[in-house]
């Protein structure tokens, strides 16, 4: 759920900027976004987790976090900004004539707007996080597991594990991702992920 509120925090207002704004270096700005999304976790994950257990962050919550970032806030990026293009700019216009600051804007005006979009790209991040195992695995101390890293570790640690303990965390995690997918699907249409606001 940490993952989930500042990958929103961050990339809502970074779509908002890309969406809305064009600027020297734009392109290659969207594919930096785009590469922890085209590459393996594991390319990038073993000298991600060097940085963090060099800088004391592995091995807690907090490294867990900020590993599962780096693919989750440009995820939340790549889902935002056809939403954000879809809204037509003469309403923001609108809202400043009658004297909206920018926060208000945010809240009064594309809050709503953005509503939908918002909660879709949050619970994908749900479900993503929820399934990604190389980053939580290699940043991961005793205390921060996500369930399919607890899960693989009853399987392959040493010693003898109940078969059933290890049936029952593996239907809860694949119950649990579902469930979030079928709720996050009702939000979203998939086609509107890649579709594009004609100018």
């Amino acid at each position: 759920f940490l993952v989930v509120a500042l990958s929103g925090l961050i990339g809502v207002p970074a779509a908002y900027a890309l969406a809305r704004r064009d600027f020297p270096g734009k392109k290659l700005v969207m594919l930096l976004f785009l590469l922890p999304l085209l590459v393996p976790p594991i390319t990038f994950g073993i000298p991600l987790a060097t940085v963090l257990y060099q800088t004391g962050f592995a091995g807690s919550m907090s490294g867990v976090v900020l590993a599962n970032l780096v693919p989750t806030v440009p995820f939340v990026i790549l889902v935002m900004i056809p939403f954000i293009e879809q809204i037509d700019t003469k309403i923001e216009s609108a809202a400043r004539v009658f004297g909206a600051n920018t926060f208000k804007l945010f809240v009064h005006v594309l809050l709503p707007l953005l509503m939908p979009g918002i909660l879709a790209a949050l619970l994908l991040v749900l479900v993503r996080t929820l399934a990604m195992f190389e980053l939580t695995f290699l940043t991961a101390g005793p205390t921060s597991q996500t369930l399919v890293v607890a899960l693989y570790y009853a399987v392959f640690a040493a010693g003898v594990r109940a078969v059933q303990s290890i049936d029952a965390m593996a239907v809860i995690y694949m119950v649990t991702t579902l469930i979030w997918l079928v709720i996050a699907l009702r939000f979203v249409n998939p086609t509107q992920i890649v579709a594009r606001a004609k100018k």
